[in-house]
């Protein structure tokens, strides 16, 4: 069955130009101008991922997100916004998103990065638990538990804490991280700090002096459980 897409976009030109890049990827969509009317479709049918626009009438696209996220809802959302400043996009990962990619778009670099989203999202490996420390990521249901509650993650938060459930006590440069998680080579450290922050703040004690998701100076991190 082909994956499906959720388009929220006011531009009807763009909407039609996202629908058309979706369906040539074998990637079904379903196109709505508002946040109230994406809140709507999410609740009444199932999608793989949404493309989201940040200057929307009524709710915006960060509300939307807030929304999604403290509902408990793991879809991965990929902004695409004409908003180019650096503090849009650090504020959209920061408060839930998982790509963030700028108008006018490339046609080609969005639809991989939408494939890889999707890829990932739906990537679960074994169906046995990982478990390390107080740690368990369940690959069957995409949760992940701290001594037995679970925390809510983004779907690329998922992916990192995955990842390093695989390789405890791994030292992961930036650029490797970015590469591992975002299947491209080219580095936004900003990026890798919002998410790593993010993580800190869910899964450490105290997030200010982080014992699980450590620095390690002029190498990257390492995740010792």
């Amino acid at each position: 069955m082909s994956p499906k897409a959720l388009i929220v976009e006011d531009d009807a030109a763009v909407r039609n130009t996202l629908d058309k890049v979706l369906t040539s990827s074998g990637i079904q969509s379903v196109a709505v101008a508002s946040g109230q009317e994406a809140i709507n479709q999410i609740a009444a049918d199932t999608f793989d991922v949404v493309l989201l626009d940040i200057n929307l009438d009524g709710m915006d696209g960060f509300e939307v997100i807030r929304l999604l996220r403290e509902k408990g809802n793991h879809i991965p959302v990929m902004v695409v916004s004409g908003r180019t400043e650096d503090v849009d996009m650090l504020y959209s990962l920061e408060i839930g998103a998982d790509d963030y990619i700028t108008k006018p778009f490339n046609p080609v670099t969005l639809a991989a990065k939408v494939k890889a989203l999707i890829r990932r999202s739906h990537t679960s490996g074994a169906n046995i638990p990982i478990e390390a420390g107080p740690f368990r990521f369940d690959n069957e249901t995409l949760k992940f538990f701290k001594n037995g509650t679970e925390l809510a993650l983004s779907a690329k938060e998922s992916a990192i804490m995955k990842l390093f459930l695989d390789n405890p006590n791994r030292i992961f440069s930036k650029s490797s991280l970015y590469d591992l998680i975002w299947g491209s080579t080219m580095v936004d450290d900003s990026a890798i700090v919002v998410y790593i922050n993010r993580l800190r703040n869910k899964i450490e004690d105290d997030p200010s002096r982080p014992r699980y998701i450590q620095t390690v100076r002029g190498l990257g991190y390492r995740f010792v459980p």
